[in-house]
């Protein structure tokens, strides 16, 4: 997960077990997503050391999230996938079947960590990544580029199932998880990383995963030119935002807008 062009970091998921640490798009046309998300969230893209069929996207030169291309003969989905960071990915994997979940495609080496996909018990995919972090990661999770939130039926249950998995029971002080209006609250190096709370009724279209959320200056400006280009509005609310806006773009991966001061 390391960007081209500059030294890595020595930081792996041993550092940081649980959090949210890196975010990937599968899609069938990635010149077309590059345009696509570079026009709506003004990103930049890098080569990535995945391969030609990867690019790093960029926002004011902090790393964001890869972009990948997959065949249309392939059965996977075209969506986003959040990556949580985790010391051992097989130890991992096995507390995910464990406890109910589905593990889809992995533990698989890459070049720079090892990554799973899977699925929690009640349906929302969520990726595994042990290996190194992005380029200067102190100022990515500082800065974090995107927000995570899980709507489910039951986040109560859901946290327990995570918290399992990813160890958040022994996260502590301004790393902790707790429990914050009617929502349940990770914190990473003292600001939010992910949210789990009930589904909002106003979504009644939207099953429950694990939302992406990417800040935006004017979510009215970018909801309007991700729709002319081709994206459909699937919702007027977000889950930390009322101005804000669900999507699905072109491909067909869903995606949120909200404004910058809705993260935390």
């Amino acid at each position: 997960m390391t960007t081209a062009g500059t030294s890595r970091m020595e930081i792996t998921g041993n550092a940081l077990t649980g959090a949210p640490c890196w975010a990937t798009l599968l899609t069938h046309d990635i010149a077309a997503a590059r345009d696509f998300y570079g026009q709506v969230l003004g990103w930049e893209f890098a080569p990535s050391p995945m391969g030609e069929e990867w690019s790093t996207a960029t926002a004011h030169g902090i790393p964001v999230a890869s972009l990948g291309a997959v065949a249309s003969s392939l059965p996977i989905a075209v969506d986003w996938l959040a990556y949580f960071a985790v010391a051992d990915s097989n130890e991992a994997a096995g507390r995910v079947r464990e406890r109910g979940g589905t593990v889809a495609i992995g533990p698989v080496d890459t070049p720079s960590g090892r990554a799973t996909l899977a699925a929690d018990p009640t349906g929302p995919t969520f990726g595994l990544w042990e290996g190194r972090m992005v380029d200067d990661w102190q100022h990515w999770r500082l800065h974090r580029p995107w927000w995570l939130v899980l709507e489910s039926a039951d986040p109560f249950a859901a946290a327990l199932f995570y918290g399992a998995v990813l160890d958040w029971e022994y996260r502590e002080g301004e790393d902790a998880v707790g429990y914050e209006d009617d929502e349940i609250v990770l914190r990473d190096h003292g600001h939010v990383a992910a949210r789990l709370r009930p589904r909002d009724p106003r979504n009644p279209a939207l099953h429950p995963r694990w939302n992406l959320i990417f800040p935006v200056p004017d979510v009215a400006e970018a909801a309007r030119r991700a729709v002319e280009l081709g994206a459909v509005r699937l919702a007027e609310t977000t889950p930390v935002a009322d101005e804000g806006a669900v999507l699905r773009d072109p491909d067909g991966a869903v995606f949120s807008l909200a404004p910058a001061s809705a993260g935390h």
